[in-house]
């Protein structure tokens, strides 16, 4: 069974714990890593020190730092920017280049390599852009105030995150992949709207140098040494070439990290890595020490190696700072009146609150119900409506637009304004619609029924596919109760005989058992070529050798084909049936094994043989003609 770890109260004795109501709030949110919920937490405090600090009566303190300008020059060429352009333009390309590495990999081997799947967020983020702005336009359709049709057009990556890791469901899904693809995609568009429309002057020479610096990025994969430091270096040459050419140079961040490969580990090559450790222990020297280094970081591949480098970067420091750069909202009685009745102001707060939500939620329901694509087990028409009310949060390229498109200050105070307001309601909506889909629908209750029905062209099945009495195990193949309960099954299965299907799904349980998830996808492997049923009972029988090495000896007595049978364990479609099953039962709070399901309700309590097939017999579909036969 799954154990639980000492809380951090408990290690802290008496003592009590400080912002005990955000610790709790943030410890509800179990789909998120500690990091998200940390960094939800200092974008939030941030923010709020932000709206302080411009609003407090020292005159005009925060615009001033902010516009505090750095310089460096090299020859005659001066690169100048003021602090708030430095993070949005410079630290925030991080950030972007991070998010950029994990879509790159969704799309690469998660869940968003089926073309099914990405077509719905993709779909999603374009009509995101496009209607906020028609019902911005409908509300201002003439004057200085329409060409500020691009500030309602793009949500904020950074705070849309934030806010799903503080205010989301309890238990996320697919959610945080579905929004993060779309928020990706989302700032390719607006970033493409502010080159095309809101860029007065492009100089298609640094372009030049750019697009070949991004084709030297993309070539440096087929070198086997030095590619950090020219990593580096040509990354840095498109971001200034980018800032040269007038194009928002954030958009490097993510065509970089689009281009750098991705990968699950090779067998060869963890293999030479573990050989060159086992050398530098038996001679440790430092040519032997960079060896095994080199060795052990080719084994992954760049992307999770500059993923895993660059999170804690960009959650704990970039963003609170990016925060702070950009919440700083002037609130004067004054602006405060003038946008109450301002188009301008109000087309703004229409165009995010409610043409994000409109356009995010209505196509995503339009494209499944026109079959064009499909969403994520456990991924509800409702969650999509409750993160696409947190995309109407709008704010650095928000206020970027707003710098570019309106000349007037206090009309630019007045477009500040309905952004503000915005990200406000948008918050609150997307808390509300959230409340409303766990309360029409809540975990307690979803943990009661199975999530996800049985699927025979999916799920792995014993027994004929139309059987009346259904018995559904979520089990992990390193735990010894799910060996144990293998006995139980088997009389249950030889007691009802073919008026009974059973089914396995998948709950590696990867903090107790580190060789769970291997060899849950060697058994997919196996499934591949027909023998699942047959490789399933030689892990049970061997749980203390579950290692890669043993899992392709007991392929090989299975006589299957070996290459593919390790292809097909490293392939998406293995890793997302593994990954999908999980999900599920996370949805169904469903968090040690085995757990069974009977004829679609929980099983709690006992699991032998006789306490199965009494629960059984006593289930509603135990009660039809032909099982009623069997007596």
């Amino acid at each position: 069974m799954q154990l639980s770890p000492a809380s951090s109260e408990q290690t802290e004795g008496d003592r009590a714990p400080r912002f005990p109501r955000l610790r709790a709030l943030l410890h509800q949110r179990r789909g998120f890593s500690d990091t998200e919920k940390t960094a939800a937490a200092l974008l939030l405090i941030a923010t709020v020190l932000a709206l302080v600090w411009a609003n407090l009566p020292l005159g005009s303190s925060y615009d001033d730092f902010w516009h505090s300008t750095v310089s460096l020059q090299v020859g005659t060429n001066t690169i100048e920017l003021d602090f708030r352009s430095l993070v949005n333009e410079g630290l925030m390309t991080l950030f972007f280049f991070v998010v950029g590495l994990e879509v790159k990999r969704e799309f690469a081997l998660g869940e968003l390599s089926v073309w099914s799947r990405a077509v719905v967020p993709v779909a999603a983020a374009i009509a995101g852009l496009a209607i906020p702005a028609v019902i911005f336009l409908l509300i201002n359709p003439t004057g200085p105030t329409s060409h500020a049709w691009g500030v309602v057009i793009s949500s904020d990556t950074a705070f849309l995150l934030g806010a799903l890791a503080i205010v989301g469901p309890r238990l996320p899904g697919h959610l945080r992949t579905f929004l993060l693809a779309l928020a990706v995609v989302d700032d390719i568009g607006a970033l493409g709207v502010i080159a095309i429309f809101y860029t007065d002057e492009v100089h298609f020479v640094p372009l030049v140098i750019a697009a070949l610096a991004l084709a030297v990025i993309w070539a440096l994969r087929f070198l086997s040494f030095g590619q950090g430091p020219l990593y580096v270096v040509f990354s840095v040459v498109v971001w200034v070439a980018l800032l040269a050419s007038g194009v928002q140079p954030t958009l490097g961040g993510v065509a970089i990290a689009l281009l750098i490969p991705v990968y699950t580990p090779r067998r060869m090559e963890v293999e030479r890595a573990a050989e060159l450790s086992r050398a530098f222990r038996q001679s440790p020297n430092p040519a032997y020490a960079q060896a095994a280094v080199r060795g052990l970081l080719n084994s992954v591949s760049v992307n999770d190696r500059l993923h895993t480098l660059y999170t804690p970067y960009t959650s704990f420091i970039i963003l609170p700072v990016f925060a702070l750069a950009n919440a700083g909202v002037h609130l004067s009685g004054e602006t405060l009146a003038a946008a109450v009745v301002s188009p301008l102001t109000w087309g703004v707060v229409a165009g995010l609150v409610i043409g994000k939500l409109v356009g995010i939620a209505g196509i995503t329901a339009l494209v499944k119900m026109l079959r064009l694509g499909v969403l994520a087990p456990g991924l509800t028409l409702g969650r999509v409506a409750g993160g696409a009310a947190l995309s109407g949060i709008g704010f650095t390229i928000s206020l970027f637009i707003i710098d570019l498109s309106i000349d007037d200050p206090r009309l630019q105070d007045e477009a500040r304004v309905g952004v503000l307001a915005a990200s406000l309601l948008a918050f609150v909506l997307g808390f509300a619609l959230f409340r409303i889909v766990d309360r029409v629908q809540p975990p307690s209750r979803m943990s009661l029924v199975l999530a996800r029905p049985v699927d025979p062209k999916r799920d792995h099945i014993r027994g004929p596919v139309d059987a009346p009495l259904t018995l559904v195990e979520y089990g992990d193949f390193e735990c010894p109760f799910c060996s144990r309960a293998t006995g139980s099954i088997d009389e249950v299965r030889a007691h009802f005989g073919d008026s009974l299907q059973y089914v396995w799904r998948h709950l590696p349980l990867t903090r107790v058992h580190p060789h769970a998830l291997l060899a849950a996808r060697a058994s997919e492997a196996a499934a591949a070529q027909g023998r699942f049923f047959d490789m399933a009972p030689l892990m049970f029988a061997h749980q203390d050798a579950l290692e890669l090495d043993d899992l392709l000896g007991y392929a090989a007595s299975l006589e299957l084909d070996l290459d593919r049978f390790e292809e097909d364990m490293r392939s998406s479609e293995t890793v997302n049936r593994v990954r999908d099953d999980a999900i599920d039962a996370e949805l169904m709070d469903v968090h040690s094994t085995p757990t069974f399901f009977i004829c679609g309700k929980r099983h709690t309590g006992p699991y032998d043989a006789a306490t199965l097939i009494r629960e059984l017999y006593e289930s509603g579909q135990a009660a039809s003609s032909s099982v009623s036969d069997l007596g």
